[in-house]
């Protein structure tokens, strides 16, 4: 398995920073052309019977010229929407099956005649974490205006909140790189390494997964958040073709059912408990991407 972007130094870590967070400049173009080679070397020492590839916009035309080269059968993986990457229908087109987690990009690209398969996002159930008991109603992820919003909410009923990502953060390093000059208003923390904010999931009061109108498919949190046995609450009626609302998750219309859901859990913790249980119960029977790699492993065939 090669990462493309994780840094083995601090030299590549300002590099993938730079790849990821200054699109179009001069220095972000070196460092997606170093991110490339790397990538290219480590495909073409390996010689590999199967290939998936996961989301690589960043990495250009010349990868997936050495992947022809390879000539072996390839997935490519999306777990984000099409409008938030840096792909052609043309490049698309040559790539192979594509398995996606938006269900209205799977329709677009078969409309175009390019083979593509729904596929969830889901839990890795190989990580390990330790449960980070916080108290707090936790959101990890983007800082977008309703997020905000509803963080504020929670907070002013007087539930204990906290966010997690640069956007949210207030370390220095992190308001200068996004900008983010106004403070959020709540706690906030950094950016976590995925075994860190399983942990702060699993011991948050509250595990919350705030998509908005700007997602298509299920984020990784839907099955992160139980997966790790955390009291998942989501703002989208429909999770219920994965798990049973009321009784393995929580769904949220608005800012007044997401205080009384949070309000219950510091009431009520054994009622929690039981949705906790069952989420991850269901989670590790049918959402982990153990269960995903099935579906990639019959697109290869």
């Amino acid at each position: 398995m090669h990462c493309y972007d994780a840094p083995a130094n601090l030299r590549q870590l300002v590099r993938n920073k730079v790849a990821h967070e200054l699109p179009g400049r001069a220095a972000a173009r070196s460092a997606q052309r170093a991110i490339c080679d790397s990538a290219v070397t480590a495909l073409r020492e390996s010689r590999a019977d199967a290939l998936l590839v996961i989301k690589a916009d960043l990495l250009g035309e010349r990868w997936w010229q050495a992947v022809a080269e390879a000539r072996v059968p390839t997935v490519l993986w999306l777990y984000d929407e099409l409008t938030r990457m840096d792909y052609s229908l043309e490049t698309l087109r040559e790539i192979g099956p594509i398995v996606s987690y938006s269900p209205r990009d799977v329709a677009r690209l078969r409309a175009e005649g390019i083979a593509a398969t729904y596929l969830p996002d889901g839990f890795d159930s190989l990580a390990e974490f330790v449960a980070r008991p916080t108290g707090a109603a936790t959101f990890v992820g983007a800082r977008y205006p309703g997020r905000e919003r509803l963080m504020r909410r929670l907070a002013a009923a007087g539930i204990p909140v906290k966010a997690y990502g640069r956007e949210w953060s207030r370390r220095p390093w992190d308001i200068v790189r996004t900008r983010r000059f106004a403070s959020p208003g709540i706690p906030a923390g950094p950016d976590l390494p995925r075994n860190d904010y399983y942990g702060v999931m699993a011991g948050s009061l509250a595990a919350l997964n705030i998509h908005g109108d700007d997602h298509d498919g299920f984020t990784m949190r839907t099955f992160e958040a139980p997966g790790v046995g955390g009291l998942h609450l989501v703002d989208r009626p429909d999770v219920d073709r994965y798990y049973d609302v009321g009784t393995e998750t929580l769904v949220f219309t608005s800012p007044e059912e997401l205080v009384d859901h949070v309000a219950r859990a510091q009431r009520e913790p054994q009622w929690a408990g039981a949705i906790r249980e069952a989420g991850r119960a269901r989670t590790l029977a049918e959402h982990t991407l153990v269960h995903r790699m099935g579906t990639v492993e019959a697109q290869w065939h």
